[in-house]
Parts: structure tokens; C-alpha cells; sequence
């Protein structure tokens, strides 16, 4: 009975090093060979931090996958390097805050998101002075505040 649970046992730990040891490194690409796409697989699963590129070679997003899906805070980048948003994915669905940049405009956004959907609080910056909070649930814009007071006279729980 022993010799059989030893063996079972050292069975199990050959297996596992197996499977660690098939991580690679991995690296994909354009059609006209620029890099597309570089990051760690398991077999044929993305998994840890990974790194995606424009035609241009520059950073287009990046964040940590598990078991082929998005977890973790990624970042994405316009083609000219400067970054349009970041947040929160949990299963591959975008979760908790996140922020997005409107270059043009100067206003920063940060939403509350659950299951790949608005869902709760809105809050607008320009020049890192909020100035607008909005209110969705489900996607759907249900309630807005341009100044402080009205917000947290409607929102006594909420914090800023």
C-alpha cells in the first residue's frame, strides 16, 4: 500500500513539473513580420503579462491574462503612445473603476463598471478638478449632477 501512495505521489510531482515546464514565451506577428503580440503561453493558453502593438511598433494595450482571459489592470494606448485608458478586468469582463483620457478635451472619466457595463458612478475631470458626476445602471445613463453639493445632497452614501 505504501510502494502504491509513493508512486502516486511521485507520479503527481513528474506531472507537475511537466505541465510548469511547457510555459513559453511567445511572441506574434503581422503579416509583413512586425511584431503583433508578445507574452507567456501555457500549451495554448495565454496566460501572465502580455504586450500587443500597432503596425507601428509602438504599445497599443497590455495587462495579465489567466487561462486565455483578461485579469487583472491593463492599459491601453493611443497609436502615438499616449494612454486612453486603464481599469480593471475580472474574467475577462472590465470590473470596478476605470479611467479614460479624452486627449482632445482635457476631461477624465472614471466609471464604475460590473460585468462589462456601467454600473454605478461616473465622475468628470478637467484639469483634475471634478466638475460633472453622472449615475448609470446597466449601461444606461440614469441620473446627473453638475456641482458637488447637488451630487452629495443626492448621493448622502456615495464618496468622492
Amino acid at each position: 500500500m505504501n510502494q502504491k501512495l509513493i508512486l502516486f505521489v511521485f507520479t503527481l510531482m513528474l506531472w507537475g513539473q511537466t505541465a510548469f515546464s511547457q510555459k513559453e514565451y511567445h511572441y506574434e506577428y503581422y503579416s509583413d513580420g512586425t511584431l503583433k503580440a508578445e507574452g507567456w503561453k501555457e500549451g495554448e493558453t495565454k496566460v501572465d503579462f502580455w504586450h500587443f502593438y500597432y503596425p507601428n511598433g509602438r504599445v497599443s494595450h497590455e495587462g495579465h491574462f489567466r487561462k486565455n482571459q483578461k485579469t487583472g489592470y491593463w492599459y491601453y494606448y493611443s497609436k502615438e503612445s499616449k494612454l486612453l485608458k486603464e481599469g480593471h478586468f475580472v474574467n475577462d469582463k472590465a470590473e470596478k473603476w476605470w479611467i479614460i483620457y479624452d486627449i482632445a478635451n482635457g476631461i477624465t472619466r472614471k466609471y464604475q463598471y460590473q460585468n462589462n457595463k456601467k454600473e454605478g458612478y461616473c465622475l468628470l475631470y478637467k484639469n483634475n478638478k471634478l466638475f460633472k458626476a453622472e449615475r448609470y445602471i446597466n449601461d444606461v445613463k440614469t441620473g446627473e449632477w453638475t456641482d458637488v453639493f447637488s451630487f452629495k445632497r443626492d448621493n448622502p452614501n456615495a464618496s468622492l
